[in-house]
């Protein structure tokens, strides 16, 4: 563990809380490794986390109360997480704000408008959620068998985003160096690229987290909508509608008509949400900035930083982990 010094001298997201000693004893009977940017990663329940992070899972795990009819916005780190927040926040508050030249979007990042559960329970335990408007919104990064016992006994709805591994890892490389202190020179895309394809990310293995929404989404496909990135990228209409019905909330002939769907897919385009003033300059109370979260987010652009070989590696991977289960990218 750091001293309190060490600690305090780093970003917020880095820091390590002062934790109990049956936290400590916890983490020692843990698999640890060397983070990509944290300086532990250790294997809960079969994934990985920062040591500051598991704080937050262990809280979230035995206090969170879900409720009927909250809606959880899932990914894997790097994966289309801010645009999914910007859009699901404009598609089940389309009512509440209609008018999205006077959006909460356009002055709050999507990060602070739908919260990750688990980060918010770091440091604390009796969190008051009583002013989410209904449906309350969530995302996080849990794997399918971490989330909350109280998510399962509840009629709640998930919605998973994945990404094709190449340009995930490539993304997260990238925003994981970008958040490293200034002072602290960039991890190696050789280094990070052997953690990946071993399954040393935060929340990864990146292919059994995956598998258990993929497979999920199979046996209860009213609980659980698997979208791809890809796929919203290249016919964001159709996937915005097919979403909207699984929320239960279709977007009726009016609305299409007179050009609603658009205007959220305008709204929560990458380019207007980069683009924004509030996504240029301000923090997360968590102390990253704001535009860290605004990359490329193109497809294939992993293409630019993998060697062929590494292609070769991932998608050997992917094949074995995934093809047999009928999920290809």
């Amino acid at each position: 563990m750091s001293s309190p010094e060490q600690s305090l001298s780093l970003p917020v997201y880095m820091q390590e809380n002062e934790t109990s000693q049956e936290f400590k004893d916890l983490i020692a009977s843990m698999p640890t490794e060397k983070g990509w940017m944290a300086k532990h990663l250790h294997r809960y329940q079969g994934f990985w986390h920062s040591t500051r992070q598991l704080q937050g899972v262990l809280v979230c795990q035995k206090h969170f109360q879900a409720q009927d009819g909250d809606i959880f916005l899932v990914t894997t780190p790097k994966s289309g997480s801010t645009w999914l927040k910007a859009v699901m926040f404009s598609l089940v508050n389309r009512v509440s704000f209609p008018d999205t030249k006077q959006h909460p979007l356009l002055t709050n990042n999507p990060h602070a408008l739908v919260p990750f559960l688990e980060m918010e329970y770091i440091g604390k335990e009796n969190l008051d959620f009583t002013n989410f408007t209904f449906p309350r919104l969530f995302s996080t990064h849990l794997p399918l068998l971490s989330l909350p016992r109280s998510v399962e006994d509840s009629d709640c709805k998930l919605v998973y985003l994945c990404r094709n591994p190449k340009d995930t890892f490539v993304s997260f490389w990238h925003f994981t160096n970008k958040l490293r202190p200034i002072d602290w020179s960039a991890t190696s895309l050789e280094e990070t690229f052997d953690k990946f394809c071993r399954g040393v990310s935060l929340y990864g293995p990146f292919w059994d987290h995956v598998l258990g929404y993929w497979k999920e989404s199979l046996e209860r496909p009213q609980r659980v909508f698997f979208m791809k990135y890809e796929e919203m990228k290249n016919e964001p209409r159709i996937q915005l509608r097919r979403l909207s019905e699984f929320l239960g909330c279709p977007f009726s002939l009016e609305e299409e008509n007179s050009g609603v769907l658009d205007e959220i897919l305008e709204l929560c385009s990458f380019e207007n949400l980069s683009n924004l003033e509030v996504n240029k300059i301000g923090k997360l109370h968590s102390g990253q900035e704001h535009q860290v979260f605004f990359r490329r987010g193109e497809v294939g652009d992993s293409m630019n930083y993998l060697t062929a070989e590494m292609v070769g590696k991932i998608d050997m991977i992917t094949e074995q982990k995934l093809h047999c289960h009928g999920l290809k990218f």
